[in-house]
């Protein structure tokens, strides 16, 4: 369902949880995580799925919500991926409102409909009730963060996801956790961004999803202007959000340490 709360998934086998936030790669990153599973999971079902996730994997994975998440944070590793909000949002917009006849059901009780002019989406977006926002548009700050805390231990950048994701396969091996293989490319759908400013034409619908998703700019985007972000130029490549480095490394040393001993 894509107004689910259940926004986490959590491996039962090993230390690890992914914050899924649609529109940004999700589909590819789901693809690579079935891979640490032990057991083939049960066909018949999409790994895109939160069925596939909730019943065909043999309970080796199950969806949590993002507070449940935090409560893990100190025995689980977790990560996720953010998308520049003007991007995420035309994103949703091409895929879900011009590409699908039907758009999903909790779009459409948000009023959403086939084709719709932009700025009638923009509008309704911005005002809807988070309660019953679809999670293709909620606002990434709302899946990843409780009491103002950002839940994952590592945040990369859709815009740099070649390099983040490099960067979260050695943060796993870091953390004693089986590392993921190379991304997968699926549902691949826009490679150029230069679009987005044919979108926000005007100041009025710029200012809407600046006042809506005002914490996802801040908390993954305040180190970009905000000019830089409608224009969908090339960004500057900086590095992922993360914490906890230092106290892996040190719990990584103490073990390497302690091997010897036994041997």
């Amino acid at each position: 369902m894509s107004a689910s709360t259940r926004h986490f998934i959590l491996f039962r086998d090993i230390p690890l949880m992914y914050g899924r936030v649609p529109k940004v790669a999700n589909s590819s990153i789901k693809a690579s995580l079935c891979k640490l599973l032990s057991e083939k999971p049960d066909g018949g079902i999409k790994t895109t799925a939160d069925r596939f996730w909730r019943q065909n994997t043999h309970d080796e994975t199950k969806l949590i919500t993002t507070s449940q998440a935090r409560r893990l944070r100190e025995t689980h590793f977790s990560f996720s991926f953010v998308r520049n909000p003007f991007d995420r949002l035309v994103a949703a917009y091409n895929n879900k409102i011009m590409e699908i006849d039907d758009v999903p059901s909790p779009m459409e009780k948000m009023g959403l409909y086939h084709a719709m002019p932009f700025k009638e989406f923009i509008e309704l977006v911005c005002k809807a009730d988070p309660a019953e926002m679809d999670n293709h548009i909620r606002p990434q700050a709302e899946i990843l963060i409780t009491d103002k805390k950002i839940v994952p231990k590592f945040v990369g950048r859709m815009e740099h996801i070649d390099d983040h994701w490099k960067r979260l396969r050695k943060r796993m091996k870091l953390e004693g956790l089986p590392t993921l293989g190379l991304l997968p490319q699926k549902n691949v759908r826009r490679d150029d961004r230069k679009d987005i400013g044919h979108y926000f034409k005007t100041s009025t619908l710029i200012d809407q999803v600046l006042e809506r998703y005002a914490i996802d700019f801040k908390r993954f985007y305040g180190d970009y202007s905000i000019d830089k972000l409608i224009l969908g130029e090339h960004l500057e490549k900086k590095p992922p959000l993360q914490r906890g480095v230092s106290k892996a490394r040190r719990r990584l040393n103490a073990q390497t340490s302690i091997e010897p001993d036994k041997a």
